[in-house]
């Protein structure tokens, strides 16, 4: 069987090779031969995650032609990506990429600073901000006064409370997707929506096609879950989805899953228009996948000029092809673990059986301040707040690196909590633990990829502001110089979240 996953055609390959920008040569430096230079255009390519790890290439005589060499070059520089670990082949099967034993595993991510440990080390691992006041004391509040009636019940709701469904199900119907309460389950948090979508739809050994970045959590869990995961490259900047790119992967992959962040997209921000998200759903439909959409960002867009998308949902309203993932945690407050799954009745009853199994439920009280929150109109009033503070600390924080680190390079998003930063060529694992050495947490780009990809990015999100935005840039050029000099870092230590 092949050990590749999905496919870089000639073409495609040489454009995104065109497309690199050459690094200048320092004074008193040959160029280096032509087989060397494709070599490590290929190499960067995939640790930053432009070709997916697992990716065949095109034949050496199919990319020599592409790119105007001789076959001789294209075969040198595959072999010489065999020799560093970057290629694999076999016989009738092809070459795909391969990231050497040794880079750091992107499996890991960073767990939450203890709130005590705040004051020496600035915490940029986590994309969560505090609660939203007075609108949780008041939410809570609320909750507690309409507990009494469900406290004479046995309390267990596996489907979620009656009355929050079915406001959950007005605010999509008010947003032009007609949705009924029994097309929705709260769950414990968006991660446990994913993860009872994972365990319902794909078992051990099943393809779930993801972005390329994409969210670190979850690729984690899907990884646990004993998932196949399958890249498909952003593309670049803000860009969105590589259409292209998807089809392909959705026709010769056949995944059974697909997860995609479709609004500010964690880690880069980036906003999928309303043309790619038709033509997603069109194809997944076409190719009998599982399109599972986070919506987790959608209410974060913090530029007022932003025009939303309608919902990737809207095309697929029954919900058979789309399963839609909505969650307060980063609209609200991470510590409040509501989430929801809008799907169709018979998949909504599927994930309600099956949970018997899991968590039974999610807690009553939280489902009441969530609800009381949608009801009474505190939810855009704290939604408000929680943009204000986001704009703010996203302007500090880039105003703050623009000043101390300008060869670090990225696009502003209109939206979200995040910033996705390609370091300068720096290794974004060892300014994770350089971080670390001079007082901030920051995740490196592997954590978001596939298989040791994105080594040149660090994901920083909209959580410091003012001077505490000043001070973690002039830390994270600290930590850079310390990189750049070719101190000793040590190794990183392995982490077990990423928020």
């Amino acid at each position: 069987m092949a050990q590749w996953t999905s496919i870089v055609g000639a073409a495609q390959l040489a454009r995104q090779l065109q497309g690199q920008q050459a690094r200048p040569l320092a004074p008193g430096a040959r160029k280096p031969p032509a087989y060397r230079a494709l070599a490590d255009g290929v190499r960067l390519l995939v640790l930053e995650g432009r070709v997916p790890v697992a990716a065949r290439l095109p034949a050496e005589r199919e990319l020599a032609l592409a790119l105007s060499f001789s076959r001789t070059t294209v075969a040198a520089a595959y072999e010489a990506l065999r020799a560093e670990g970057f290629l694999e082949s076999r016989r009738g099967a092809g070459s795909w990429t391969a990231v050497p034993a040794g880079n750091p595993l992107p499996a890991r991510g960073l767990e939450p600073l203890p709130p005590e440990s705040l004051g020496s080390m600035i915490d940029l691992g986590c994309a969560s901000l505090p609660a939203p006041e007075p609108w949780l004391t008041r939410a809570v509040q609320g909750a507690l006064e309409e507990l009494p009636p469900y406290a004479h019940t046995h309390g267990d709701y596996p489907a979620g409370l009656p009355a929050l469904r079915q406001m959950i199900a007005d605010r999509y119907t008010g947003h032009g997707i007609p949705t009924m309460p029994e097309q929705i389950m709260v769950t414990t948090g968006a991660m446990g929506a994913i993860d009872a979508i994972c365990h319902l739809f794909a078992g051990r050994g099943e393809r779930i096609a993801v972005e390329s970045p994409s969210y670190a959590n979850i690729l984690q869990l899907m990884r646990e879950a004993g998932a196949r995961l399958v890249p498909v490259a952003m593309e670049e900047g803000l860009g969105g989805w590589d259409m292209n790119r998807w089809r392909q992967v959705l026709r010769d992959a056949a995944p059974r899953l697909a997860y995609v962040v479709a609004d500010f997209h964690n880690p880069t921000g980036a906003l999928a228009d309303e043309q790619q998200r038709r033509a997603l759903v069109e194809a997944a439909r076409s190719a009998g996948t599982v399109l599972v959409v986070d919506e987790t960002m959608h209410e974060l867009h913090l530029d007022t000029d932003v025009a939303m998308p309608r919902r990737v949902c809207a095309f697929d309203p029954a919900g058979s092809t789309v399963l839609t993932v909505g969650s307060a945690s980063k609209a609200f407050w991470a510590g409040m673990r509501i989430g929801w799954v809008r799907a169709a009745p018979d998949v909504i009853r599927s994930l309600v059986a099956a949970r018997a199994y899991a968590d039974m439920g999610t807690p009553v009280l939280e489902q009441l301040a969530i609800n009381w929150l949608l009801r009474t109109g505190g939810w855009e009033q704290a939604v408000a707040i929680r943009r204000e503070q986001a704009r703010e600390n996203r302007d500090d924080l880039v105003r703050a690196l623009r000043r101390e680190l300008p060869e670090w390079e990225f696009e502003v998003p209109a939206g979200g909590l995040t910033l996705w930063v390609r370091t300068g060529g720096l290794s974004g694992s060892r300014l994770a633990v350089a971080g670390e050495r001079v007082g901030v947490r920051v995740p490196s780009g592997p954590r978001f990829g596939v298989d040791g990809a994105f080594e040149g990015y660090v994901r920083l999100p909209f959580t410091v502001g003012g001077p505490l935005a000043d001070e973690a840039a002039l830390r994270l050029a600290a930590a850079a110089g310390l990189v750049g000099s070719g101190a000793s870092v040590g190794a990183e230590a392995p982490r077990t979240f990423v928020a």
